[in-house]
């Protein structure tokens, strides 16, 4: 997640759509006032590698503490910091009222059936890997409707300025970045994340009409709002 005072806007970062290599492009950008929050350690290297800002200003401020957040700091002695996946309704309780209001914010959202896929290679990147039919059974996928349309919506409202299509990457940058926020050169993004999955397949290649069906059943609002077809 990032917050630029300089370009007024903030990035909500979603699971699943190159949030992560957008987040480090537009570090890029950043300046000393900006809030930029922590990404893996491997990523950050990326960052470092490339010289661009890591992460600053991402402690909460004490007004944001209550008295259990005291007691969790102080006997842990670890300050409460905003987190990448930080959803628009964390956000706007902690911001003030006229940078929520008046800055710029987007974020990405994605194919469900392509994005399911990914979030099953990434799963198991160290993990042994079970069949698609038995990770559909588990939690795991509901991860991404927490950081999801769960991050850019509140009361089931979308509350963000845009939601960029993932499919649609380059324009969708080319708009929001260069034409809307004036940064002045073309968002260039890092891999990263990208080197766990070695299966390249479309996902129609891959899930069968079962998996298909539970799929579309799980994020039916995503499907509606962005008329994602199969």
């Amino acid at each position: 997640m990032i917050i630029s005072h300089k370009y007024r806007f903030i990035f909500i970062k979603t699971n699943k759509t190159a949030g992560t290599s957008i987040e480090i492009a537009l570090s890029k950008f950043c300046s000393e006032k900006d809030i930029i929050t922590r990404i893996s350690p491997e990523d950050e290297k990326i960052r470092q590698q490339l010289a661009y800002r890591g992460p600053q200003n991402h402690t909460l401020p004490f007004t944001n503490y209550s008295y259990n957040h005291w007691l969790k700091s102080l006997c842990k002695m670890k300050w409460r910091k905003i987190d990448s996946h930080s959803s628009a309704y964390e956000i706007r309780k902690i911001i003030d009222e006229d940078i929520w209001n008046d800055y710029y914010k987007f974020c990405f959202e994605r194919n469900p059936w392509d994005r399911v896929i990914s979030l099953y290679y990434w799963y198991h990147k160290t993990r042994p890997l079970i069949s698609f039919s038995d990770f559909l059974d588990s939690e795991i996928p509901q991860r991404l409707k927490k950081r999801g349309i769960e991050n850019y919506t509140i009361d089931g409202k979308i509350v963000v300025d845009r939601v960029c299509l993932y499919e649609n990457m380059e324009q969708e940058l080319e708009a929001v970045c260069n034409q809307q926020l004036g940064i002045p050169e073309k968002l260039v993004l890092p891999r990263a994340k990208g080197n766990f999955r070695a299966d390249r397949r479309h996902y129609r290649e891959i899930l069968n009409d079962e998996d298909r069906d539970r799929i579309a059943k799980m994020f039916a609002d995503e499907i509606s709002l962005f008329n994602y077809e199969y």
